[in-house]
């Protein structure tokens, strides 16, 4: 869905044209279709972003499965600043980003400094995440032993 236009403007500011495109597996089918409409018009309503336009297709059944069906939508976005398309991309993961124009993207020192504080607080959040998953799942591994059969009778045997 890429477009060709001529530098265009928001209120007088230069706007960053994108097009992205998010997939959704699930079930059922038609829950795929509201989830990703919902999810258009919360980016939509996100500081410094404008959907442009939207596609979304028709669920399809995956393969081999009973009933898992995949879908996706493109959509064109217009975003104030390249920071709004950065947090774009981490808060709702799309499988794919096109900058359409233009082409040229500047940033200074601040601009770097908004993106890579960005980037580094989203990954610090995921560390966090993954540390308590880890540490979770230790500790239910080590209840799981105690509780397993086999656990309790070599303990009996010593």
């Amino acid at each position: 869905m890429k477009k060709q236009s001529s530098n265009k403007e928001d209120s007088g500011k230069k706007v960053i044209s994108s097009t992205i495109i998010l997939e959704i597996i699930g079930r059922p089918a038609e829950q795929l279709v509201t989830t990703l409409e919902g999810l258009i018009k919360k980016m939509g309503e996100e500081k410094g972003v404008k959907v442009t336009n939207k596609k979304i297709n028709e669920p399809v059944l995956i393969k081999d499965t009973k009933d898992f069906y995949t879908t996706f939508a493109e959509v064109d976005l217009e975003v104030e600043d390249i920071l709004y398309l950065a947090i774009i991309m981490f808060k709702y993961m799309p499988a794919h980003v096109e900058v359409v124009e233009p082409e040229l993207i500047a940033l200074t020192n601040n601009g770097w400094t908004d993106i890579l504080s960005e980037l580094t607080r989203r990954l610090h959040g995921y560390e966090e995440v993954a540390r308590v998953l880890q540490f979770q799942n230790s500790e239910m591994q080590k209840k799981l032993k105690e509780l397993l059969p086999e656990n309790k009778d070599q303990e009996k045997k010593k």
